[in-house]
């Protein structure tokens, strides 16, 4: 298996692991009556819950383009070690994403993010 699919392998590891931290941060704030409930009246969640969806949100939005060029990086055999770094490089920005922004700790996460990106674009490197 290549690096980018071993990654792609723990970015869904990664993804379950930041739903299930979701949920639970999210259901301890509400109350955990009321998660286990019928959950018929809306509860707010505390800020860190907040802060966690929305984190899992943004991996959300960047998931997509990690598969999608991990995949073409396989199927094409186009993977280089630029390609194998940036894939490191998204994952590790991805973990340090979500205690970054749970945490509130100004630029943290915004590097973590732009870091990120930079490892996707590293991923694209070879496919042009």
């Amino acid at each position: 298996m290549t690096v980018e699919l071993t990654y792609l392998l723990w970015a869904t590891i990664l993804l379950i692991a930041h739903v299930l931290l979701q949920a639970t941060f999210s259901d301890l704030s509400k109350g955990l009556g009321w998660a286990l409930g019928p959950q018929d009246e809306k509860r707010d969640q505390n800020v860190i819950a907040s802060r966690i969806e929305r984190a899992l949100r943004n991996y959300l939005e960047t998931l997509p383009a990690f598969v999608a060029l991990a995949l073409m990086l396989a199927v094409t055999e186009s993977g280089t070690a630029t390609t194998a770094l940036g894939a490191a490089i998204w994952f590790w920005a991805r973990v340090v994403y979500i205690p970054a922004y749970a945490s509130g700790i100004p630029l943290v996460r915004s590097v973590a993010f732009f870091a990120s990106l930079v490892g996707l674009v590293m991923m694209m490197t070879s496919l042009f």
